[in-house]
């Protein structure tokens, strides 16, 4: 299935989802807390999906990575007084 499909799959869902919860908001009453969340939830999806068909239906630029630079100049070696060398042990010290 190409993408168009499924979101055209999941948008009749989302329909069928309305209705029946429309219908449930009848026999149930539309104030309760449980309803006005599976209202907005609901709501929420469909939002959510359009959404996707809107960045479905712009074509995708291909990305270049984001380039560092690194610069030739050595660190500054204040940076690492107060450190050991990792998993050599300390400066002062010999293995043992």
């Amino acid at each position: 299935m190409s993408v168009h499909d499924d979101l055209s799959t999941v948008q009749r869902c989302l329909d069928d989802l309305s209705r029946s919860v429309g219908r449930l908001e009848q026999q149930l009453g539309s104030g309760g807390l449980e309803m006005r969340r599976v209202r907005t939830d609901a709501a929420h999806l469909r939002e959510s999906v359009a959404l996707l068909r809107d960045a479905a239906a712009q074509p995708a630029a291909p990305r270049k990575p984001e380039l560092v630079t690194i610069p030739d100049t050595p660190y500054d070696d204040s940076l690492w007084i107060d450190t050991d060398d990792e998993g050599l042990g300390a400066r002062d010290r010999h293995a043992p």
